[in-house]
């Protein structure tokens, strides 16, 4: 946890990942371990409680541009800025006691990163998207 607090800007609560489990220059994978405790479950529903998709997306953002900040290409005084959802598609409801694996394909060049992304419960896909992001100076 305290390597992502190093690599993103994002505090509780709306850091949505824990755990890097690997990050190379092109490919990684992401841990987010989904709780009852987590602020928005009580509004998103009391009787059946399912993560929303925009904050699937958004941790696969955060998944991403993690993966991203640990390339020795990238400026750890930049941010990176989702520029784009393509693709996005909800497969399964993420529920309170998953572990949601976000896996992917990163490319970087020149300020703009590519990334596809998958989400997994059990080995099985519950989500996907294409993602686009620019890097800019603080």
């Amino acid at each position: 946890m305290h390597e992502i607090l190093k690599l993103l800007p994002h505090r509780y609560p709306f850091l949505l990942i824990d755990r890097i489990i690997e990050a190379d220059q092109e490919h990684f994978r992401v841990l987010k371990n989904v709780t009852f405790n987590e602020p928005f479950f009580p509004g998103h529903f009391p009787d059946h409680p399912v993560m929303p998709g925009v904050l699937i997306i958004e941790a696969m953002a955060q998944a991403t541009v993690a993966s991203l900040a640990t390339r020795p290409d990238f400026d750890p005084g930049s941010l990176a800025y989702l520029a784009g959802v393509d693709d996005a598609r909800f497969l399964k409801p993420v529920t309170p006691g998953d572990s949601l694996i976000l896996e992917g394909s990163l490319r970087y060049r020149r300020g703009l990163g590519k990334s596809e992304v998958r989400g997994l419960v059990d080995g099985e896909e519950v989500a996907r998207a294409k993602l686009t992001f620019v890097v800019r100076g603080r």
